[in-house]
């Protein structure tokens, strides 16, 4: 369990620092991608980005 949450974590700093190049592909701003202001703060929930790059993950992890 220990080592799915420093998985997680690691990739979650990946994707933050690469949001603005993943954002120049389009993804962070599909339909299913949520961004609001809230208390003077923006906050991204890029679901629908994160479903489709779990899928493109699972189809190279089938092909390897």
């Amino acid at each position: 369990m220990l080592r799915w949450m420093i998985v997680m974590v690691l990739a979650l700093a990946l994707f933050s620092g690469l949001r603005p190049w993943l954002e120049k592909l389009g993804l962070g701003r599909l339909p299913g991608d949520f961004h609001f202001r809230l208390f003077g703060r923006e906050f991204h929930l890029p679901i629908a980005s994160s479903v489709l790059l779990s899928f493109i993950a699972l189809a190279i992890g089938r092909f390897l």
